[in-house]
This record gives structure tokens, sequence and C-alpha cells, in this order.
């Protein structure tokens, strides 16, 4: 069942709707998480939405979900409930005591919350760290686009498809009207959209490409774009 956090992220990441899927989907083909059994980290699980897709897709993974919020943790952890093979933990993958324990990661919409002052090299280092030689993470995030002559037309354009899906990036509801949305107050709707399009700190390829390399990965390898929205396959390397 689609929380109300999904509603409203859906609502403002274009693509968001199939981004679990897709992230699973991409790691269940890797060399090392598609063998049966694969040990899986899912790096700031929010409300579970990769869980359950890593659930539907593979159950056999021994799964890891992080997330330093109690109450994401809460909220994923009601989700599936009943559900073994899962280990929670509240803790950042910083803080995270794992030196290649896993075959691979998935972490959407994380580093782009974090500023570039040392804490996205310290977090893509702690990802490489936790993973064996050859392990792959999927990383989605905001980008922000390098020397391209529609680099504000992207901008434009997600705040675009925000307003056309009656959200606006100032936590406003815009002409459309209220999108109600069950078991979310609007206070709490106007928090949770000022949260996810506020204070946050995209970078382009090239800086991530030197921030991963310097993590421990090779090149990325884009997997996917929804205007300026893109998510990169990385591998650990050897």
């Amino acid at each position: 069942m689609e929380t109300g956090y999904e509603q409203i992220v859906t609502q403002l990441i274009p693509g968001y709707a199939s981004l679990a899927r897709l992230g699973v989907a991409l790691l269940a083909a890797s060399p090392r998480a598609s063998a049966q059994g694969a040990s899986v980290l899912v790096a700031g699980c929010g409300s579970g939405a990769e869980l359950l897709e890593a659930r539907a897709q593979r159950p056999d993974w021994q799964l890891t979900a992080l997330d330093p919020s109690a109450a994401m943790l809460a909220l994923a952890r009601g989700r599936l409930a009943g559900q073994a093979g899962i280990d929670w933990q509240q803790a950042s993958v910083e803080s995270l005591e794992a030196r290649a324990r896993f075959d691979g990661a998935l972490a959407v919409l994380v580093l782009q919350a974090l500023p570039d002052d040392g804490s996205k090299l310290a977090f893509l280092t702690a990802l490489a760290r936790s993973l064996r030689p050859g392990g792959q993470v999927v990383l989605v995030d905001l980008m922000q686009p390098e020397r391209s002559p529609i680099q504000q037309q992207l901008r434009e354009a997600r705040l675009g498809f925000q307003r056309a899906s009656c959200l606006a990036a100032d936590a406003t509801v815009v002409d459309r009207g209220t999108l109600p949305i069950p078991g979310v107050d609007p206070v709490a709707k106007a928090s949770l959209i000022a949260d996810l399009t506020t204070g946050l700190h995209p970078i382009g390829l090239s800086r991530l490409t030197a921030l991963v390399e310097a993590a421990g990965f090779g090149d990325p390898a884009p997997v996917f774009q929804a205007l300026d929205v893109e998510g990169f396959l990385l591998q650990r390397r050897d």
C-alpha cells in the first residue's frame, strides 16, 4: 500500500513511481547480488518502497534497512511487518560498522541531501567500504546539469511538473486545488514538501565522477533520467 509520503514524492519527482522497481531489477542483474541469498543494503530506506520491491522481486535477499530517522524506520517496519530476513538499523551509512559485507546496495534520493563539504565523500566512501569487491550501488539523485543550454529549462520543467501535480516547491497548493492525502494533515504535508524541495545539494556529473572515484568506485554508469533527476550504477573496484 502506498503511503502519504510516497504520494507526495511521486508528485515531486518525475519517474519516482518506477524507481524502486528499476533499482531492484538493476541490482538483481548485477554479478554479486544476482546470487541466491545475496546480502543487500538499503541506505536511507525511508518509507520502505525499495524494501517492498526487493521482497517482491528477490525474496531470497538478506536485507539491511538503514535510516537515521526513527519515524521513517517505524513506517517502513510497519509496512513490512512479519517479513523475515530484514535487519533494521537506525543509523547512517557512515556509522555502519560493515566492511566488505554486502553484495549490493540501493541509495535513492540520499546523496542530494548531503552538502559537498566532505559529507558526500564520507557517505560514498562508507558505501564502498561496506561492499564486497565488485559489489554495485544503484544511486539516484537530483543532479545539477553542467554546461547545458537547457539547464534552466530542466529546472523550470521540474517545477512545472510539480505544479501540474498540484504541488509547488514553496509547499503551497496551486490552482488545481487541494489534493487530500489520507493520513497526512495539511501542516505535515507542507512540512514534508519543504523537506523534499529545500536544503538540497545537487552536483554535476564531473563532480560526482570525482567523488565516486575517490570513494573507491569506478566511473558512474547512467541508467535513468527524468528531467534533472538521474540514476547511476556504481561498482566498487576490486
